[in-house]
């Protein structure tokens, strides 16, 4: 008789490469050259790192609503940690050093998912002052309003996929808004 230990194993909650293929569309969208070109993000490890947190907080924002959603919250913020633990080592940063560094991304991460969450809940001013503080470093009001135009919009249009799609990696961040010519 063969017995079924399966009961065992953690649950499946996405195809096998899912986390990964999220999260390589989370820094792949995080990378587009248009946010650091016309949107005023400085092209600086720290802009990267603020505008990764930026996609991986309107994703996980998303699958707070999504049944199962916990779980993969979960895994792609352990990538995230995964991914920063690799990049600081990359960088020849030394093992005593690494989980200082760790404890400081984490408290960014948390830091600015507070400040977004209670921005978006109150107005896009708001959205676009906490932007301003945390991605382009106080300066440039126009373009983080532009940043925080973009951010609703990609949390409207992850609003309005479906749960499957989540799950599966089978959705898009919508473009990055061109610069506005005025006449």
């Amino acid at each position: 008789m063969l017995w079924p230990f399966n009961h065992f194993r953690k649950p499946r909650l996405a195809p096998p490469g899912t986390i990964e293929a999220i999260y390589g569309m989370i820094v792949t969208q995080a990378r587009e050259p248009m946010f650091y070109r016309d949107l005023g993000v400085p092209d600086t490890v720290n802009g990267r790192f603020d505008l990764l947190l930026l996609h991986l907080w309107l994703l996980l924002r998303r699958l707070r609503t999504a049944q199962g959603g916990t779980e993969l919250s979960q895994a792609l913020f352990d990538r995230f940690c995964e991914d920063m633990d690799d990049n600081l080592r990359e960088m020849g940063v030394g093992d005593q050093i690494v989980p200082k560094r760790m404890r400081a991304f984490g408290e960014a991460f948390y830091g600015r998912v507070q400040a977004y969450d209670q921005a978006l809940a109150s107005d896009a001013e708001a959205l676009a002052s906490a932007i301003c503080k945390n991605i382009l470093n106080g300066a440039g009001m126009d373009q983080a309003r532009r940043l925080a135009a973009y951010a609703r919009a990609a949390e409207a249009d992850l609003g309005r996929t479906g749960e499957p799609a989540l799950l599966c990696a089978s959705f898009t961040f919508p473009p990055v808004p061109p610069e506005e010519v005025t006449p």
